[in-house]
């Protein structure tokens, strides 16, 4: 018998037509231009695996469950950091230049911002994992960790035979682990973990159906620590082994706090605690007294992203202080894949004479990743923005430095991952001893770094030129 496969050959064709119609209808909803784009034009080419692959991972919502959570969060973080009055009315400063972009800060986060901080920045690798072992090991009251990535190798194994350590002098332990970036510790180190007495907590469990599914690749890509309510770390290093790149050796900045602001970001961990379990553990109540008025140490506020929070707040705050800088801008991010604002913003500060540098890696882990961020660097260049590449390791730090008194570090990279889709959190610090030391560390990465130059974008050949391109195109679903 022979089968006439005509009609189904049609059919697929139209078949195809509907979806590119359908697609030009629904994908620009509430959407950026850019993001639109890319989407339309995957599914132009691409029409049944492109639909596929937008209903998976091309819709930035959250499951129904955690909607309908987000006011109990928001009580959560009131109840664990509240405002005592002097912090509270005291704001940020009302005579800088960039009083903009910190107005705007104010206004977009859950947190305000809180005097009384003091910060110690942890550049070297192991030495900031042996600080937070030792914290850890100093515990008297609680501990509690949040991370994207708490692998089961050598560092791991460190970490957790501290914190099975504190659970024997009956330290209450908690440890949030992405469901994706830490399944290998989960697995290896959960029960190890649990036998002791700890609590591990997945985050965002990868649910295809029901209640609480969600976009598999929406993770938390925090990095907290808390201990005793009195110190914190945060910034853009994971529990992980440096080397844990293939071929790369990571450099990281970890930021250890003490101060008020260690109860915002305390307050944000056990929100992200509470989508998973519905509850707030009882240690909450215990923490270290308001800080006086007057007390010595940097103003700072955490701004926290990502789903169920104020969309696109942190990159909106990073544009405005660019446009207010008056002397320099120093940005570093392994990733970077700027929308057409920033973009904007970095290219009209250099247009404006302020020095501007984005310090970047030569070699990268996410090589679509890397051909999309260069193919921003022409612009870049012509409107006098000086661009290093890191040499010698994989510059994974994320961090902002305006002029000589504003600092921004987080987890977040200069993407819109960062900016609108993963849960992230940064700290806007106004400091100038954080500052100067922030600069230094800058310093080192400029003496190991090579400038990217005019001259060696115009030798590039046309078929890395395409490549770029091409991969610009994506820039929205990167």
């Amino acid at each position: 018998m022979t089968w006439d496969l005509t009609p189904w050959g049609t059919l697929y064709v139209a078949s195809e037509w509907v979806l590119r119609i359908a697609a030009l209808v629904l994908v620009p909803q509430r959407r950026t231009p850019a993001s639109a784009r890319a989407w339309l034009l995957l599914i132009l080419f691409w029409p049944w695996p492109g639909v596929a692959l937008y209903l998976l991972v091309g819709r930035a919502y959250l499951p129904r469950r955690r909607l309908a959570l987000q006011s109990e969060v928001r009580q959560t973080i009131r109840r664990v950091a509240p405002n005592a009055p002097a912090a509270a009315d005291a704001g940020w400063e009302p005579s800088v230049h960039w009083q903009p972009g910190l107005e705007l800060a104010q206004r977009r986060s859950e947190f305000r911002p809180v005097d009384g901080n003091v910060f110690e920045l942890l550049p070297d690798y192991d030495a900031a994992i042996a600080r937070l072992i030792a914290d850890v090991d100093g515990a008297c009251r609680y501990v509690h960790l949040l991370y994207y990535i708490f692998e089961n190798d050598a560092t791991g194994q460190a970490v957790a035979a501290a914190l099975e350590r504190a659970t024997r002098r009956g330290v209450a332990v908690r440890v949030l682990a992405d469901a994706v970036g830490s399944r290998q510790g989960l697995r290896g180190l959960g029960p190890r973990l649990v036998a002791a007495g700890a609590e591990v907590i997945p985050v965002m469990p990868l649910r295809l159906w029901g209640p609480n599914a969600a976009r598999l690749d929406l993770r938390n890509h925090r990095k907290i620590a808390i201990v005793d309510g009195e110190t914190a770390y945060f910034g853009s290093q994971n529990i992980v082994d440096s080397h844990a790149n293939p071929g790369l050796v990571n450099e990281e900045l970890a930021v250890r706090a003490t101060g008020p602001v260690v109860r915002q970001l305390l307050a944000l961990l056990l929100a992200d605690r509470y989508l998973e379990t519905g509850d707030v553990p009882p240690e909450i109540d215990i923490g270290p007294a308001s800080t006086a008025p007057g007390t010595p140490g940097g103003r700072a506020q955490v701004l926290p992203s990502g789903p169920g929070h104020d969309a696109g707040s942190t990159e909106a705050i990073m544009i405005a202080l660019m446009h207010g800088a008056r002397s320099r801008v120093v940005l570093t991010a392994p990733y970077v894949v700027p929308s057409e604002a920033f973009l904007g913003a970095l290219c009209s500060a250099a247009l404006r004479g302020v020095t501007v540098e984005l310090i970047v890696d030569s070699a990268s882990n996410k090589p679509l990743v890397q051909l999309a961020q260069e193919s921003y660097y022409d612009e870049m260049l012509a409107a006098g923005v000086r661009i290093l590449r890191r040499t010698g390791s994989f510059l994974h730090a994320k961090h902002m430095s305006v002029d000589d008194d504003i600092v921004l570090i987080g987890s977040s990279n200069l993407d819109i991952r960062s900016f609108v889709l993963n849960a992230e959190v940064s700290v806007l610090i106004a400091d100038a001893g954080v500052a100067a030391a922030l600069h230094r560390v800058q310093a080192r990465y400029r003496a190991g770094s090579v400038p990217v130059t005019t001259a060696e974008r115009a030798a590039l050949s046309r078929g890395r030129r395409t490549l770029e391109n091409l991969a610009r195109l994506t820039d929205s679903v990167l």
